[in-house]
């Protein structure tokens, strides 16, 4: 039987490459740039001993301080001035930011475009409407994050918040004069999330006009029904969501046959069989594998090799296709000589990419059918368990080293249900972390790093060796199945009891909406997605198949047998495009997704 090929770079393809070495997506200069004249002085008292010095002096190639091949004051190298002001360019850059250090969009014409989160009202607007107190709250909320661009202040891109700011608006708890700006009503978000993730539970704070007893009632009616308005609560006048956050609970859903062990055909499993035996633990795999039953059959195999061929095929489709459309869009039609014109035919699908077609909807249809044992989720959890207390998990997210204090976090609790949701034909698995705080892909590494390790009957001791000094490439399970749960304020509910006489701040009167909202608005979209995307089957698929060294620390052979990436990308031995970390716009201390 052939074996399997390699996928290609596709965007689906798990991305796992911690990359320190580029800024963080959250970070923003906020020094200015010096005056003219002050540069000109630097420039002037350095001259003469400058050319003393020569070229390996202070900003010299080679020299201490400043980078090599520039003088280090007036953008030069080699002694010739470079014709941009980079300084010029970099405070330009600066100005097409926003508060969020969002880039700002622009028009057409180059002018920005008009702000979601700048309502204008004229003058006699603002003059006519009556002026009433407004009070510092928390407003507690959840939505679907589909078609959104996240939880985040992003003025000119389609946000969870900047629907909320203009209900506020509309429904009168904002006023029209505050209404250019949310930080006129210290508008504070709990935890950002990213495009598309889903929040069942977060809260927010600001100043709201809340005199109407149906003020919630009016703001959801000016809400879609992706986003709703639990409640909300008054607070003291110095509360802010962001810092009073104790901890916070995430929901992970993953298919249950995500936990079947790598077929032997692909190459993560003759490596997993491979250093089993050398190893002399094969036995020992066998009987972790032995609840898997036939799964792995000769007729499964073959769907997978054709699984395989059809990837490679629809690849190929995939750079085809655009081609030809650019080429219509291009020609818009070809004239016939009775001046009538007609359109190029579309793209048919050879018999054999049907074939294939119809052996990957098997091969996944299998996949769906499957039905995990008590016995492996006990593993699951047994993985899960490893990542109680406080641990290094510098592993688990981009941009940190084994000696930053940050990346040390406290896990309190991840636990799986041990009861499955069938939810059509495919069965689901919940997992639920409770943490003190995330950083970015933490969790979606943890998920992977736990699922990889049942998969390929991995020793657990393996989990506790990546919190060390060595760095392993661990893959980042699907976004899809991530979901903020809801934020804890133990210490501010604790003292807004007994100091301010105020109401608790949790979720818990809210309980029956949220899990009818959980049903209706958020699973039911994560069970669509999975469906027509197939994203899970795509990701453990092309995991499995990668023909590359970065995951065999889940083989017998350990760490040592991993490719160990390194901070700065090496331009002579680059990474492969496909492997290479995402960054993305995820807030890496505010919340994972």
């Amino acid at each position: 039987m052939a074996e399997p090929q390699q996928p290609s770079n596709g965007g689906n393809t798990p991305s796992i490459l911690p990359e320190a070495s580029e800024p963080s997506p959250m970070a923003t200069t906020t020094s200015d740039a010096p005056a003219h004249g002050e540069q000109s002085d630097r420039k002037t008292d350095g001259d003469h001993r400058r050319g003393q010095r020569g070229g390996r002096s202070r900003g010299g190639r080679g020299g201490r301080g400043g980078r090599g091949g520039r003088d280090g004051r007036d953008g030069s190298r080699g002694g010739h001035a470079l014709k941009t002001d980079r300084r010029a360019i970099h405070e330009a850059k600066r100005r097409r930011r926003d508060d969020d250090g969002n880039a700002v969009a622009t028009a057409e014409d180059g002018e920005p475009k008009q702000s979601n989160m700048n309502i204008p009202f004229s003058a006699e607007e603002i003059a006519q409407e009556d002026r009433r107190p407004k009070r510092k709250v928390a407003v507690l909320i959840g939505y679907a994050g589909t078609g959104y661009k996240g939880m985040q202040i992003n003025h000119h891109e389609k946000t969870i918040e900047g629907d909320l700011f203009a209900a506020f608006v509309a429904a009168g708890a904002i006023a029209k004069i505050n209404a250019d700006d949310p930080k006129k009503s210290s508008f504070v978000r709990c935890a950002r999330t990213d495009k598309g993730v889903h929040a069942a539970g977060n809260v927010i704070s600001l100043k709201l006009v809340i005199e109407e007893e149906d003020i919630i009632q009016k703001i959801n009616e000016k809400l879609p029904e992706q986003i709703r308005v639990w409640g909300i609560q008054r607070t003291n006048n110095a509360f802010n969501c962001y810092q009073a956050c104790d901890s916070r609970w995430y929901e992970y859903l993953l298919p249950s046959y995500s936990l079947l062990p790598p077929s032997p055909k692909s190459f993560l499993g003759r490596k997993v069989i491979e250093a089993a035996k050398e190893k002399g633990v094969y036995e020992d795999c066998l009987k972790t594998w032995d609840d898997v039953g036939n799964f792995w059959d000769e007729g499964t195999t073959e769907a997978l090799q054709g699984d395989n061929a059809a990837n490679e095929d629809t690849d190929a489709m995939e750079v085809e296709e655009p081609a030809e459309a650019h080429a219509e869009s291009a020609e818009a039609s070809i004239g016939t000589l009775d001046g009538e014109k007609t359109k190029k035919p579309k793209y048919q699908p050879s018999q054999a990419e049907l074939v294939f077609r119809e052996i990957k909807a098997a091969y996944i249809a299998a996949k769906r059918r499957y039905r995990v044992t008590p016995s492996r989720i006990q593993q699951l959890q047994n993985a899960l368990d490893m990542y109680k207390g406080t641990n290094n998990f510098h592993n688990y997210t981009i941009q940190k080293t084994f000696k930053d204090p940050s990346a040390k976090r406290h896990i309190r609790s991840f636990e799986v249900n041990p009861k499955p949701i069938q939810i059509r034909d495919t069965e689901w698995l919940s997992l639920k972390v409770h943490g003190q705080s995330f950083m970015m892909h933490q969790i979606r590494k943890m998920v992977a790093m736990a699922v990889l390790c049942v998969r390929c009957a991995t020793p657990l001791d393996r989990m506790k060796e990546s919190y060390g000094p060595k760095r392993i490439s661990i893959p980042k399970a699907p976004g899809l199945g991530l979901l903020l749960e809801r934020p804890v304020f133990e210490s501010y509910s604790r003292k807004a009891k007994a100091s301010f006489d105020k109401e608790p701040l949790n979720f818990d009167k809210y309980e029956q909406e949220i899990e009818l909202f959980k049903q209706e608005q958020i699973y039911k979209r994560i069970w669509d997605t999975e469906e027509q995307e197939n994203s899970f089957h795509i990701f453990f698929h092309q995991l499995d198949n990668f023909d590359t060294n970065y995951f065999l620390w889940a083989t017998a052979h350990g760490l040592e047998a991993a490719h160990e990436p390194k901070e700065r990308r090496d331009p002579k031995n680059p990474v492969p495009k496909a492997l290479q970390e995402e960054e993305g716009d995820d807030d890496p201390e505010g919340g994972e997704g």
